[in-house]
């Protein structure tokens, strides 16, 4: 009988022991798949943040050219001074002849007519109408017949007097 209960316990004790170890093996294998499944969080939330901080630095960099290029751009117009081309009609009006102080009275005494003008109108809330004023309409303001023809002084006027009267509506 001792040899059955010797049996019996070495059974018992050989059940336990593997009951032991199963549930141990099972623990550690569960412990192993969380950290894993942990790791696997971890590295998305890494890849994550760093598409972020990339996404952020292409942003930013797109914003610094595009300040740089209309920061250029703006230099070169104020550099430019709105020059076209080449010769002596280096601002957007067109040359239509005559002397060259003919043009340049007519282009300065326009442009500062019409600006003038312009700031008045919309100082008091008119509508933006410049062909209705004396000025536009007579056009012949510091004309000087030695400076040349009347009527491409009154021209030359009437372009820059344009100009002048929108700049002034519009603030400058």
């Amino acid at each position: 009988m001792t040899s059955n209960l010797i049996k019996k316990i070495l059974g018992a004790a050989l059940l336990g022991l593997t009951l032991l170890v199963g549930v141990g093996m099972t623990g550690t294998t569960a412990l192993a798949q969380n950290q894993d499944e942990q790791y696997r969080r971890d590295d998305r939330y890494r890849r994550d943040d760093r598409n972020r901080r990339d996404d952020q630095y292409r942003r930013d960099d797109q914003y610094r050219r595009d300040q740089d290029r209309d920061r250029d751009n703006r230099d070169r117009d104020r550099r430019d001074n709105g020059r076209r081309g080449r010769g002596r009609s280096w601002d957007s009006y067109p040359d239509l002849g005559g002397s060259f102080q003919l043009r340049q009275t007519a282009l300065n005494a326009g442009y500062n007519e019409g600006i003038k003008q312009g700031r008045d109108d919309y100082r008091h809330r008119r509508r933006y109408d410049f062909q209705r004023q004396g000025a536009f309409q007579k056009a012949t303001k510091d004309y000087n017949s030695r400076d040349g023809d009347r009527e491409l002084y009154r021209e030359y006027f009437r372009q820059a007097y344009e100009t002048g009267y929108r700049d002034g509506f519009n603030g400058y």
